[in-house]
């Protein structure tokens, strides 16, 4: 099995296209954070458009859309938008394009329901079970206060979702672009995220399923305190590995196009496997999620990536629990403390 290969030298500027596929144009959506882009992907044929994926709820990407839509799809009629997945990067603009442009909206089910109840945290008050999720986690009064001062900011960049939507189903090849496009579901970075697969073209638009540099979040929430989502994500390497090509085109939703979709799925396995020998290896002693980011992470966690760190130890630690390869205590004051069996 051979590694990983960039299939393209270079990429488009910012707000630019560029054709990596009969039919399959790449559009880089910029956004003004440290992951500082979104490949989004236009499929094109001699009737219409269909776009997959949004870029985030922001001027920043509104305007990105204005330029691409008096440019690049001037003559074209868009007859469809599909979302991945509910992340604000990849969901965002869904609600305003679908306004804007009165066409069909594709998601998988799970995925629209979460992103629906998550905008609706907007502006309220945090629930307490949020609190006593990342009170038992480690978190200190102070950052719990940041946590509660930061509380909603899903719906900042979701602002609107579209009022209706068409399923996305496992298997399936919906009638968008011909037909030509089978649905894949992966999961662990999220409930039901779509990755879509063309046979005829070999190309896969991944999202964030398989990235060719780093790895999907994948972590516990408050909503399900007590998932096991790295199980979800080790299944789905799996499920990817059995479905697509090795040398399948992938399409990623960060980084550039690549081929090797086996050897980044095995990477990736390997990378979470580590993490959980490390916390093994480490846990003769109780822990909370908290103080295992050493061995996860190797560097000092802040306010602005504890949540999603947390979170990240949380899925790691459960897998290990519900293996039956450690225990969780908890203790008088509600904090859960780790241990090897």
């Amino acid at each position: 099995m051979q590694g990983i290969r960039s299939e393209f030298d270079g990429r488009p500027d910012d707000g630019a296209t560029m054709v990596v596929a009969d039919g399959v144009s790449w559009l880089r959506m910029p956004l003004p954070f440290r992951l500082n882009h979104i490949n989004l992907w236009l499929l094109r044929n001699d009737r219409d458009c269909v776009i997959v994926d949004t870029g985030m709820g922001m001027k920043t990407c509104h305007d990105t859309w204005d330029a691409v839509l008096a440019g690049e799809l001037k003559d074209a009629t868009v007859s469809g938008v599909v979302v991945t997945h509910m992340h604000p990067d990849h969901a965002g603009c869904a609600g305003w394009l679908v306004d804007r442009l009165a066409t069909d909206f594709w998601m998988t089910r799970q995925e629209y329901l979460m992103c629906r109840v998550l905008v609706t945290d907007t502006n309220a008050d945090v629930p307490e079970p949020a609190l006593r999720f990342y009170r038992a986690a480690g978190f200190s009064a102070e950052q719990l206060e940041t946590y509660k001062a930061h509380f909603g900011m899903f719906g900042k960049f979701v602002p609107d979702m579209p009022r209706s939507y068409r399923r996305l189903r496992d298997r399936e090849q919906p009638d968008f672009d011909g037909g030509a496009w089978e649905v894949v579901i992966g999961r662990g970075h999220s409930p039901e995220h779509a990755c879509l697969f063309d046979a005829e073209r070999n190309v896969v638009i991944a999202g964030d399923q398989i990235l060719p540099t780093i790895s999907p979040n994948v972590s516990v929430w408050p909503t399900e305190p007590q998932a096991n989502p790295l199980g979800d994500f080790f299944d789905s390497i799996s499920t990817l590995e059995a479905r697509l090509p090795e040398d399948v085109l992938v399409l990623p939703a960060h980084g550039t196009p690549f081929r090797g979709a086996h050897a980044r799925l095995e990477a990736l396995r390997k990378e979470h496997t580590d993490k959980l020998n490390a916390l093994l290896e480490n846990g003769g002693s109780p822990r909370r999620a908290v103080d295992t980011f050493t061995d996860l992470f190797g560097r000092p966690i802040d306010d602005r990536n504890r949540v999603m760190a947390t979170g990240e130890a949380l899925a790691h630690l459960h897998y290990l629990v519900e293996n039956g390869d450690m225990v969780a205590d908890v203790d008088d004051d509600h904090v859960t403390w780790f241990r090897r069996r």
